[in-house]
């Protein structure tokens, strides 16, 4: 019992401490999830992306990343213009400073939701390097039979955390019945997208 709770307890910690910090991800699940709108699937597409990824790292994709240079350029251009685009479009939001109720009739279609969140999930090179590369990299070390335990746990925490992002974020709802708190979410977003897609694009043009 201890050889397996040994790999899921680490790699729950792992996710756990990786996983909750502010970004594009999480930022686009919490205004879902206050304007309580597919949540569901918004949290389990999330969920889903994060044991794939990190089961393609402990799988050995990371190594194959590493020694593809190229791809990770491409994705760090498409990953920033992405950013961008979402970054000025909260701004927009911000400026007009409408307060958005959860029960009015202007909902997107969930095909349209998914691949925002899709470009958020796999455009963006950080995302890699937290799942495959670093959790990779961990789950790597364990022997074979105890991989899938690690995967678990890590899991099991992008699990744990989403969920609470996505659902808990209704809690929230009597501040944001006012439109200067949706003005302070936006401009939050707007900033956080813009600072990575230049985090992102900086690198790349020193070599233009």
């Amino acid at each position: 019992m201890n050889s397996i709770l040994i790999p899921f307890s680490a790699g729950f910690a792992l996710c756990a401490a990786l996983i909750v910090a502010i970004g594009a991800q999480n930022l686009f699940v919490l205004r879902q999830g206050l304007l309580r709108q597919h949540v569901g699937p918004v949290v389990a597409f999330c969920i889903a992306a994060d044991a794939s990824l990190i089961t393609l790292g402990v799988s050995g994709v990371a190594a194959f990343l590493r020694s593809m240079p190229q791809l990770t350029s491409a994705l760090s251009l498409g990953g920033a213009g992405f950013l961008g685009w979402y970054g000025v479009q909260a701004f927009h939001r911000m400026a007009r400073g409408e307060a958005v109720n959860a029960d009015a009739g202007t909902r997107q279609r969930l095909g349209q939701v998914l691949a925002t969140l899709a470009g958020f999930t796999f455009l963006n090179p950080h995302v890699y390097l937290d799942t495959v590369l670093l959790m990779g990299a961990a789950g790597a070390t364990y022997p074979a039979p105890l991989r899938v335990h690690f995967i678990a746990g890590a899991a099991s925490a992008s699990a744990c955390w989403f969920l609470l992002l996505g659902y808990g974020a209704r809690l929230l709802q009597p501040v944001f019945a006012r439109p200067l708190a949706w003005r302070v979410l936006d401009g939050l977003v707007g900033v956080t997208m813009l600072g990575m897609a230049a985090m992102l694009a900086l690198p790349l043009l020193r070599f233009v």
